[in-house]
């Protein structure tokens, strides 16, 4: 097994031509799949969209059960893009969200989860991926038994055992790996390093609270101005994690930005401190790099009264909305509270989601290990085999 779901690799752009695209490509895309997307696209109920791109439009219209693309714009609801901005859509590189989060989206007409619900279709199509249908996940050890999703792990837990839970829930609990003395120096270190940081740093995230106080809430590159992180990144306890599903992980998803100190005040009532329901793959390149694997350290406990992380179980499994989540959800939520020490790992792919503090604050690291850049010959000959299996037979991403 293993939690490589990498389709894409970077590379010089092909010719792109938006109608091509829109006069060939997408509709042989939804006709190969036809059968497999037609539960979804029942499911989903989709209104026309029409996508303009530059003075030319298409219009996407769901009947009975398949999806039509014909020229013209005869949709109320239009998504406005350029000829780059839709080469970025259909090749992956960003999703509705993304644009929805930099305030780019021109959308009119319509909302972003029925953009997102058109967005599920779409990769469906050209990804050859079945969007998740309720009841197409479930969760099984190695023996076939049901998981049980509230399981907890050691420090000293076999990373078999943790790999199988990994890759059927998509995420971890592992207690006590720090000690109580370890997070205190770090808070320590925190205290000390605030006051380096200040607004438009690039460093840092602020968020205001009720009171109107402008809060620092995120603290980057924190190994460079913490002597007690500093010393305890390089320890096994943290390293083996990017060892569990044995696809060779490396430390650090941005190198630059190896380890984050967030900090979660109450009140917060502007910034992201308290992020909704997302994948960390929700603004785009989801074929081209997951799944990472996302490592939170308690530095002070958590529960549901003070910014404990939630999971949706099976959700990296699952093409589904990759931000908030639709009313039709069928995937277990998992509180995941932890104690000083504790720390928390999820899959890039598993939504997730922090509750917002009510009673104190809390404190927690974030560091990530990402897959190894892929062998550019033999990585294109496995995606070229890929390809020729979904062209002939769909693949879900149920099992």
């Amino acid at each position: 097994m293993s939690v490589d779901r990498r389709t894409r690799i970077d590379g010089a752009a092909a010719p792109f031509d938006p109608a091509e695209f829109f006069e060939h490509d997408l509709p042989d895309a939804f006709g190969r799949h036809a059968s497999m997307l037609e539960p979804a696209v029942r499911r989903l109920g989709a209104a026309p969209l029409t996508i303009e791109v530059d003075d030319d439009a298409w219009t996407l219209t769901a009947v009975e059960g398949r999806v039509e693309v014909k020229p013209g714009a005869d949709a109320a609801a239009r998504l406005h893009l350029d000829a780059e901005r839709l080469l970025y859509l259909a090749t992956d590189h960003v999703t509705p969200v993304g644009w929805w989060t930099n305030g780019t989206l021109e959308l009119a007409g319509a909302d972003l989860g029925e953009a997102v619900d058109w967005w599920l279709l779409l990769r469906g199509a050209l990804d050859g991926v079945a969007p998740h249908a309720p009841g197409d996940v479930n969760f099984v050890d190695t023996d076939g038994a049901p998981l049980d999703l509230t399981s907890r792990f050691r420090p000293d837990s076999s990373l078999d055992e943790m790999r199988v839970f990994l890759e059927e829930a998509g995420y971890l609990h592992i207690e006590g790996v720090f000690t109580e003395d370890e997070m205190a120096a770090v808070s320590a270190d925190m205290d000390r390093a605030a006051p380096g940081y200040h607004p438009g740093d690039g460093n840092s995230w602020w968020a205001r609270t009720s009171e109107g106080v402008n809060r620092l809430v995120r603290m980057q590159r924190f190994d460079d101005v913490s002597p007690a992180v500093a010393e305890f990144v390089q320890d096994d306890r943290l390293q083996r994690i990017g060892r569990i599903t044995g696809d060779g992980h490396l430390w650090g998803s941005m190198e630059d930005n190896r380890i984050e100190a967030l900090v979660k005040p109450l009140g917060i009532v502007e910034g992201l401190s308290d992020l909704p329901w997302h994948k960390d793959c929700a603004l785009g390149r989801h074929s081209y790099e997951c799944c990472g694997i996302t490592a939170g350290v308690s530095v002070t406990g958590a529960d549901a009264t003070c910014g404990q992380l939630r999971v949706l179980a099976g959700s990296h499994r699952a093409l589904m909305w990759p931000s908030f989540m639709r009313a039709d959800n069928d995937l277990p939520e998992i509180d995941l509270p932890t104690r000083t020490g504790d720390v928390t790992v999820h899959l890039s792919c598993t939504l997730h989601m922090a509750q917002a503090p009510v009673v104190r604050e809390r404190r927690v690291l974030y560091t990530s290990f990402r897959l190894p850049p892929p062998d550019p010959g033999a990585d294109a000959i496995a995606r070229a085999r890929v390809r020729a299996i979904r062209e002939a037979a769909p693949v879900t991403v149920s099992q």
